[in-house]
């Protein structure tokens, strides 16, 4: 039975480290994958950027590209057993990452940036879709992610 990992509404990092080190361990071992497993518990001031993450655990070792084939499907079978594991609710499983040599980082970033490329394509859409429509002209305002389109009167003076 797993301990009770939740407390006043906030997850217990410590206990859930260990749990989770435990469950990955036993997971591994069970597997016959060479893979050494690290898991820690971060200082609740300390934060990772563009996450919620209180518990990291990593997985590295001769086996780690099994872990990454196909989308990382080994990888996400992994974090979905340890959520199950662990009787942790939907609303904590963003508390706790499980990655093997910088895959969700890099894969996060990748999103990111495919995100941005989109969004600056979509802009570039709306200008042409209604360039030739009377009454209205269109400006992109903004520096970077906050970049957007805006619709005003063709009568209508620049905000710049």
């Amino acid at each position: 039975m797993a301990p009770e990992l939740i407390h006043d509404g906030k997850l217990d990092r410590q206990a859930a480290a260990e749990a989770l080190r435990q469950f990955l361990e036993n997971t591994v071992r069970v597997s016959g994958l060479e893979l050494k497993v690290n898991v820690r518990a971060l200082p609740a001031e300390s934060a990772v950027t563009g996450s919620d993450a209180e518990v990291l655990a990593d997985l590295d070792g001769k086996d780690k590209e099994i872990l990454l084939e196909r989308g990382a499907e080994v990888l996400k079978a992994f974090e979905h057993l340890a959520f199950r594991a662990l009787r942790l609710e939907p609303a904590f499983h963003e508390k706790i990452h499980i990655d093997s040599g910088g895959y969700r980082a890099l894969r996060f970033e990748e999103l990111r940036m495919t995100a941005r490329v989109a969004a600056e394509r979509e802009r570039r859409i709306v200008h042409l879709a209604l360039k030739d429509m009377n009454g209205i002209r269109t400006e992109s305002v903004g520096v970077g992610e906050e970049r957007q389109v805006v619709i005003h009167p063709a009568d209508s003076k620049s905000s710049r």
